[in-house]
């Protein structure tokens, strides 16, 4: 479900070419070249068009794709899943779930128990250095 109603107009004047093209337009960045692929800092990534906290520094790994990767999203609602039948091919895509921007997709082919990969673009990310958001299970470190 959104609850960033803009109209496409209002998302090109929000954001670079690129981020629209990723995220508008479900396009897909070059591999190894996305400005996050090597980040090792600690902090939160942030979906680029709206903000919503959607993977923290924890999760990422190398995956040797080209592209951010990560084990899990921060939430169990921050993104949402859908099939995706471009390409010729079946495979799932992840968007964001507040604004529905497109960020990238899931295989099942990541390390950790749930062995899944988020494939995610760089473009469609922006990243917040500090320390990781608390994730809001109602339990204390």
């Amino acid at each position: 479900m959104t609850d960033q109603r803009k109209s496409e107009s209002e998302w090109r004047d929000k954001l670079t070419p690129e981020q629209y093209r990723i995220l508008r337009e479900a396009g897909t960045e070059r591999p190894f070249t996305g400005d996050l692929l090597n980040n090792k800092d600690k902090g939160t990534y942030r979906c680029a068009a709206c903000g919503e906290p959607l993977f923290d520094s924890e999760s990422k790994y190398d995956s040797g794709s080209g592209w951010p990767s990560f084990t899990a999203p921060v939430g169990g609602e921050s993104v949402a899943e859908h099939t995706d039948h471009s390409h010729g091919m079946t495979r799932t895509e992840v968007r964001c779930a507040k604004c529905e921007g497109h960020l990238g997709h899931v295989f099942p082919d990541g390390p950790g128990p749930a062995g899944l990969r988020y494939c995610i673009n760089s473009a469609s990310l922006d990243f917040k250095k500090g320390a990781d958001e608390p994730k809001d299970d109602g339990e204390r470190p």
